[in-house]
């Protein structure tokens, strides 16, 4: 089925990194890591911050958010490049292939919203420390919450219905590991103006310039009370709680930009999938690694696990 002009194709077939043996079992392997490690460091994240009380504040509740969504992203991204290694099967039906384009915008957009309500708090909790469990009680949490993941669903339903829109293929061979908007819109024939200006409008402006806007704006109140605290001590601890998620936010947007963000005569599909296999497999690990490694709070709770045993 890789003739010309594929109409209303039934399935695609995902083509992969690589078509060399060793270098496809190299990135089998490397590949199976990372996922594993992501896998477990988000549960272990996502486990303790529901069985400690210690960990049952706003910005934990939120990290566990972060530790689904991750997991879901990598799942969505991954699970098809071990599935067809192991099969040798890289068909994916249409309806899967534009499901696995409407989750992982979704779930990337919810993210984002997800790592502005966390500089929210933290905003709230170096600006304004004395009324911090006043300003984001359960309730609040539980609301931005709601927003983010409501939010983050029904801003891309258009693009899911938009992809169905698309009914003429030159070829049904997607050039990736995974089902991406970009090499599907590269390989249509049919009129594709409303998802490149729906993708142009709301997917950067509203679902990554707003959420990064929010965020931008919450660090420089936060930076500007850390440089007007007097001790040195006091400032290193309170820009110590922030360094954690600052360097999640810098991560993911740069990650972002660099694999969808470049003008088209720049993009190029071979290195577009490199890009796209460091944020699958890699982003997802820095949360439950620099929480982790850099948090006694996190710590602390697994100790209390481990002496519970």
């Amino acid at each position: 089925m890789d003739d010309r002009n594929v109409s209303v194709p039934t399935y695609f077939i995902i083509i992969g990194i690589s078509d060399e043996p060793l270098v496809q079992v190299f990135l089998f392997l490397l590949v199976l890591l990372t996922y594993l490690t992501a896998l477990g460091g988000n549960i272990t994240i996502f486990l303790l911050v529901c069985l400690d009380h210690h960990l049952h504040t706003p910005m934990y509740f939120f990290l566990a958010n972060l530790s689904i969504l991750d997991i879901s992203c990598s799942t969505i991204t991954l699970h098809k490049t071990l599935i067809s290694f192991i099969s040798g099967d890289g068909t994916i039906s249409l309806f899967e292939c534009y499901a696995n384009i409407f989750a992982f915008f979704s779930f990337t957009c919810i993210e984002l919203l997800v790592l502005a309500a966390m500089s929210y708090d933290r905003y709230v909790a170096i600006c304004n420390p004395l009324h911090y469990y006043l300003v984001m009680n359960y309730n609040i949490c539980v609301l931005l919450a709601c927003i983010c993941w409501g939010y983050g669903l029904l801003e891309n339903l258009p693009t899911f219905w938009g992809l169905f829109k698309l009914t003429c293929y030159e070829s049904n061979e997607v050039d990736h590991f995974f089902c991406d908007i970009v090499p599907i819109l590269k390989l249509t024939c049919s009129d594709k103006s409303f998802l490149q200006l729906y993708f142009l409008t709301a997917g950067v402006f509203s679902g990554t310039f707003t959420p990064f806007a929010l965020t931008f704006i919450s660090y420089i109140f936060i930076i500007s009370t850390i440089l007007s605290i007097r001790s040195s001590s006091g400032r290193r601890k309170a820009f110590f709680t922030c360094f954690s998620h600052l360097t999640v936010v810098i991560t993911l947007y740069a990650s972002l930009v660099f694999q969808y963000l470049r003008p088209n005569a720049s993009i190029n599909l071979s290195s577009n999938k490199y890009f796209s296999l460091f944020n699958a497999a890699a982003v997802p690990i820095l949360n439950p690694l620099i929480y982790s490694l850099k948090n006694k709070d996190v710590k602390a709770a697994i100790r209390r696990r481990i002496s519970c045993r």
